[in-house]
């Protein structure tokens, strides 16, 4: 699988942009400020239809622009595709495969799959439990895009739950039998979806153990051990396994315990919503007691254990390193390059030449000023500068192809 075309709109700093890309490795090159990330980002967005860097979509649309629009031309086993996202602020965002609407936009998730690193990935290992919880979350759907389903309906039903529980507790009073009722309807709603969100999780935890264990002992081979272990709200002592009938009676029972403690604060405390991953190194726990640099080369293992699992369900997802090497050293960087390189398509965001490993040569794209050009890299050989030999099969850009526009460039519907 790899992206061989990507086509912006009013996206972040971006009124256009047409950048054409090949299997391989690609560096973007250019100083900080100029708009390197935001075109991984955009390709990102496509493939999960969220930000590694902003919690809403408003910030993804170019300021004074009512929307974005976002197409990447993807190749997957000689089939082509033609993404297209319009991002909404606001408003539901609309989504085309091939020109054809899609009737919702998650419908198209797993048509790219993508495992990118940046600098906020640190917060894998730093930041509190949701990093962890959405890591996982993400991953899950990444290789079974129903699971984005279940993390909806999860969230609608706690939700509701909630307020319930908040309207509850703000009367300071003894709840009546109406709202006990309907407190047992939400409680069993939670525990069955709860309960296939917990069982996939855990499963998932099974999976990477090994391969997160492999990936920093090679990153790091100096240090302790790394290791992965789920916590969940249940409590240490309850034995969980991955049949769902099970778990969902498992935390019918957690949160008739945690009953009148919830109405007294108002908010669920039972469900896969209060669990934890929690890492460790040898020992100890690796938040709070990782170095630096340990904790870069966790939050590197988390990523390229993601990786090796996607590719193990039978596709290369497109690699991303959104300004990496720059902060780890030389050795790191080293192992880091010749872990990567088999990758069908490998995508390098850099301030300056320098700080691409020479173990990874390809295309480069000079990005300065709004404006991305082919650099001085290498170009795939026959093909002239900044094309590949992909695009012309691909369906053409409304804006390559002069159609009409309408709403920023682009007819949806």
């Amino acid at each position: 699988m790899h992206v061989a075309h990507l086509s912006l709109q009013d996206f972040r700093s971006y009124a256009t942009a047409e950048v054409p890309l090949a299997p391989g490795v690609t560096a973007f090159v250019g100083p900080n400020g100029q708009g390197k990330t935001n075109l991984v980002e955009a390709i990102g967005y496509v493939a999960t239809h969220g930000s590694h860097r902003a919690a809403t979509d408003a910030p993804l649309v170019r300021q004074g622009t009512p929307r974005a629009i976002v197409r990447a031309g993807v190749v997957k086993d000689d089939r082509k595709a033609l993404i297209e996202l319009e991002i909404n602020p606001g408003r539901a965002n609309r989504a085309r495969l091939n020109r054809s609407p899609v009737p919702r936009p998650r419908e198209i998730l797993g048509m790219l799959r993508t495992v990118l690193f940046a600098p906020e990935d640190l917060a894998l290992v730093k930041g509190d439990p949701g990093e962890r919880r959405r890591y996982m979350d993400e991953l899950l759907t990444a290789r079974a895009p129903r699971f984005a389903g279940v993390r909806s309906d999860y969230e609608r039903v706690l939700k509701q739950r909630n307020a319930l529980l908040k309207s509850a507790a703000a009367h300071r009073r003894s709840p009546g039998p109406e709202v006990l009722a309907t407190l047992d309807v939400w409680d069993t709603h939670l525990a069955r979806t709860g309960a296939e969100l917990l069982a996939a999780r855990l499963e998932l935890v099974a999976a990477l153990r090994p391969l997160v264990a492999r990936a920093y002992a090679e990153l790091a081979p100096h240090s302790g051990a790394a290791d992965l272990t789920y916590r969940s709200s249940l409590g240490e002592g309850v034995e969980l396994s991955t049949d769902r009938a099970q778990l969902a009676e498992q935390l019918l029972g957690g949160v008739a315990e945690a009953r009148k403690q919830e109405l007294e604060r108002g908010v669920s405390l039972v469900g896969p919503h209060r669990d934890e991953l929690v890492l460790r190194l040898g020992e100890l726990p690796a938040r709070g007691y990782a170095s630096h640099g340990e904790s870069w080369s966790f939050a590197l293992a988390l990523r390229l254990a993601a990786f090796d699992l996607l590719r193990a369900d039978g596709d290369d997802p497109v690699l991303i390193l959104d300004d990496v090497f720059a902060e780890l050293d030389a050795g790191r960087r080293s192992r880091l390059a010749e872990m990567v390189a088999p990758a069908e398509q490998v995508l390098i965001t850099a301030a300056v030449p320098a700080d691409v490993p020479v173990e990874l040569t390809g295309n480069t794209f000079t990005v300065a000023e709004g404006e991305v050009t082919p650099g001085t890299g290498e170009v795939t050989p026959g093909t002239p500068p900044g094309r590949t030999p992909a695009d012309g099969d691909l369906p053409p850009t409304p804006a390559a192809a002069g159609e009409a526009a309408d709403d920023g460039g682009v007819t949806f519907g």
